[in-house]
């Protein structure tokens, strides 16, 4: 079963939306944990402080433990605001201090009574009866989520940020999807449409060709063998376009025999030999394979090997001189065709094999071309388990290098 990219994309990215949703939320309640405790801490160290003081003022620490007044309140409340800012807890409080026998081995340090209370013992250990200073904070959970709250807001803006993008990034997927999908269906049908008027053209023109009339006049056959010529190039063309989006779709299966490559180039340049001859062009073969049997598709590997001696005619800009060699390495079949043309800059040869990519001229189009064909091919040599290269320099030439397993 063919696994569809786009929801496979949309799968992983939502499930990994949702990791960082948890772990956010995981962060903001540690975050939460973590600020307890620092609270905890503080209101420790503010009732450590306070009965350290207290116990240093004798006076008062002795009037705590007889009989505490308004007058020690407001010393003890004097005390506890004034640790508190020391420790930056800005927060409303209430205190007490109670009587309750002491148990033995009981402890007599801090505690945490309740979520908002803390207490401490005020007098010594030899003390019969326990003076605890108990200080309670009402809005402790509100104090903690406003600590919280810059964290918290940044965290909920950057989930819903990132929440827009993907789901904006799934439509616009989803959209040209839909529009590569109905511009491939638009590619099938046209090119259907003018398989048959290509073919009616080429029956005609070859019974043109064969009358008398025209094979005893030079200019009228001449003129038969351009139609003939110009209607291989438009059928080449159309099976390129149709072949591209059937090869994505994966619905052309190879139809694979045992061929010979070099029977097979010889026959390709047989066939567009008025074309080179045009353009005044030359042809250098050094077959030095000795196996050069391979298992291919031998329409599909014709029409890529035409599709790169094609470019080489059109991207000549001088007599065309072309170089054909063939050798083995490691059980492969290596193919090097190289022209002595424009060239190609760097910077382009790694998008040259992309669909529709084409090399820019500025103003000038004086190449004719949809921009498939390098597509096309590196798509066939793949196809057969090959692979193919490039090596092109500025006003030189370009070679391109095929390696094809051997039968």
């Amino acid at each position: 079963m063919k696994i569809n990219r786009t929801y496979l994309f949309i799968t992983i990215s939502s499930v990994a939306l949702l990791l960082v949703l948890m772990i956010q939320v995981n962060w903001i309640f540690e975050t939460a944990k973590i600020k307890e405790e620092i609270f905890n801490d503080k209101a420790e160290m503010v009732l450590s402080k306070t009965i350290d003081a207290l116990r240093k003022d004798s006076t008062t620490y002795e009037k705590v433990q007889a009989n505490i007044g308004e007058t020690e309140k407001i010393k003890i409340d004097s005390l506890l605001n004034q640790f508190m800012k020391l420790y930056d807890i800005r927060l409303d409080y209430t205190f007490d201090i109670n009587v309750a026998v002491k148990k033995q081995n009981s402890s007599l340090g801090y505690s945490n009574l309740q979520k908002n209370s803390y207490q401490a013992c005020l007098n010594d250990d030899e003390d019969k009866l326990k003076l605890n200073l108990k200080i309670n904070f009402p809005k402790k959970e509100t104090f903690i989520l406003a600590e919280m709250k810059i964290p918290f807001f940044i965290s909920v803006v950057l989930v819903l940020i990132v929440l827009v993008i993907l789901w904006r990034t799934i439509l616009s997927i989803m959209k040209e999807k839909k529009i590569m999908e109905q511009t491939n269906d638009f590619l099938n049908n046209m090119t259907h449409e003018f398989k048959t008027p290509i073919t009616n053209i080429a029956l005609a023109t070859n019974m043109i060709a064969k009358d008398e009339a025209v094979e005893q006049n030079r200019k009228l056959k001449n003129y038969a063998e351009i139609i003939v010529s110009e209607n291989q190039k438009l059928k080449m063309q159309v099976e390129q376009i149709l072949g591209m989006t059937e090869l994505e779709r994966g619905e052309i299966p190879m139809q694979k025999s045992v061929i010979d490559l070099h029977e097979l180039m010889k026959a390709v340049i047989h066939r567009m030999s008025l074309q080179i001859e045009n353009e005044n062009g030359t042809i250098h073969f050094e077959l030095n394979a000795d196996e050069h049997l391979v298992s291919s598709d031998e329409i599909h590997l014709n029409n890529a090997i035409c599709n790169l001696l094609d470019n080489a005619l059109k991207y000549s800009d001088k007599n065309l001189e072309l170089k054909i060699q063939t050798s083995n390495q490691n059980n492969q079949l290596v193919i090097s065709i190289a022209d002595n043309g424009i060239g190609i800059e760097k910077v382009f040869h790694e998008k040259i094999f992309e669909k529709y990519f084409r090399v820019p001229t500025g103003d000038l189009h004086n190449v004719k071309g949809f921009g498939i064909g390098l597509a096309y091919t590196k798509i066939i040599i793949e196809q057969h388990g090959g692979t193919i290269n490039l090596t092109s320099q500025k006003n030189i030439g370009t070679t391109f290098i095929i390696t094809l397993p051997n039968a």
